[in-house]
């Protein structure tokens, strides 16, 4: 290259950094590009043999791509903070620039300079919108309570954690409401109220301008009438009475509730749970046992829960009450010994009985005795003075 276009080229790139903006050369409309993360962008142009393209980033605009086509010269770099690395690709025949998995780091202005006998540059204005997560739709509970005689569902529809997005509802394809919000990261819930019986379609959906996510409302699964308040658990022991056999190490624990319906039984220990129980049923009695040691267990806090979707209510054992051990040892012995223990006993009842028989009859045959004798008396007087 001769030092008079060198010259030039350096001229040039002065001139585009300093007063390219001021419309000193010449100028294409900047385009715009949209894309959703993760996906490939190109910016699109067309070289020719004899110039110089520089694709630079970012209101400092950073030298990220370099070609130049005659000489075989086809360079891209990281970027300062290294956040184009392994991202960008250039197509030898046309110079244009593609991002790969794109990601809201590189969205920003892209500037393209052109460098030949004559030097123009284009830009470009890429916007990057994250992922759109599919809207959550749940029912507002604190819209419901037992002594509501309301006709009317309570909903609420969310997500989390978007930006630049609209939330909606929809009733077929009529617009209901909606809620837009242009922030970084936020969360969004838009409120619905239905009745119990309808029959139409819903639908709640989010948006950017390039994407959607649609979410569907099933009402008969969401929306039923507000239930009874709920029972407290009853918690009581399951063993009251000491077992010959048992080594009495544990204690039984039964908690209960009745005439209840959708709803969760659970043992606690602390905030873990230990064990639960559900049913749909629209009447049922629920138990669940738990055995706790005598001792060891005693530090432990444990409670029964029982909820639905709407509420919930705890109840708290009280161990040392509940929970007594069997006061004195309990002998253990063996199926032999036992039954000649037990024989044993009936005999010396069946003689106790036999004793106390003949001891009422002997006495009520006396009196009978003494009337049959007539000197009786005379006997028992000589007899008393011998």
């Amino acid at each position: 290259m001769s030092q008079s276009k060198k010259l030039f080229y350096a001229f040039v790139w002065f001139c585009l950094h300093f007063e390219g903006r001021m419309g000193v050369f010449g100028v294409e409309t900047g385009e715009i590009k949209t894309a959703v993360e993760g996906d490939s962008v190109t910016l699109q142009t067309e070289i020719q043999r004899d110039e110089e393209l520089f694709w630079m980033f970012g209101p400092q605009e950073v030298l990220i791509a370099q070609v130049k086509k005659e000489d075989g010269v086809f360079k891209v770099h990281d970027g300062a903070d290294g956040r184009f690395k392994d991202r960008l690709v250039l197509n030898y025949n046309t110079g244009s620039l593609t991002i790969k998995n794109i990601r809201p780091e590189h969205a920003g202005p892209y500037k393209l300079e052109i460098i030949s006998d004559t030097a123009s540059h284009k830009t470009f204005t890429v916007s990057v919108y994250a992922l759109l997560p599919i809207p959550v739709i749940t029912r507002d509970s604190s819209q419901c309570s037992s002594s509501s005689s309301s006709s009317y569902c309570s909903l609420l529809c969310s997500v989390l954690n978007v930006s630049d997005v609209t939330l909606s509802w929809y009733k077929g394809n009529s617009l209901l409401s909606s809620i837009s919000e242009s922030d970084l990261s936020i969360s969004l819930a838009l409120p619905l109220k239905v009745e119990y019986q309808d029959i139409n379609s819903y639908s709640c959906v989010v948006n950017n301008p390039i994407r959607n996510q649609t979410q569907h409302l099933d009402i008969s699964e969401l929306c039923w009438p507000c239930p009874a308040p709920l029972p407290i658990p009853v918690i009581t022991r399951d063993s009251p009475t000491c077992s010959l056999s048992s080594s009495q190490q544990n204690c039984s624990l039964l908690c209960s509730v009745v005439n209840v319906s959708h709803v969760t039984l659970s043992w606690y220990k602390g905030n873990s749970l230990l064990s639960s129980i559900s049913e749909s049923d629209l009447s049922i009695s629920l138990s669940l046992p738990l055995e706790v040691e005598y001792q060891v267990e005693y530090k432990n806090t444990y409670s029964c829960v029982v909820n639905n979707s709407i509420s919930n209510q705890t109840q708290h054992p009280d161990i040392d009450q509940l929970c007594q051990p069997c006061s004195g040892p309990v002998h253990c012995c063996g199926f032999t010994e036992t039954v000649i223990r037990l024989a044993g006993s009936v005999l010396v009842g069946v003689a106790t009985v036999a004793v106390l028989v003949y001891d009422i009859r002997s006495r009520r045959s006396y009196p009978k005795t003494r009337e049959q004798t007539p000197h009786a008396d005379e006997y028992d007087d000589v007899a008393s003075i011998h």
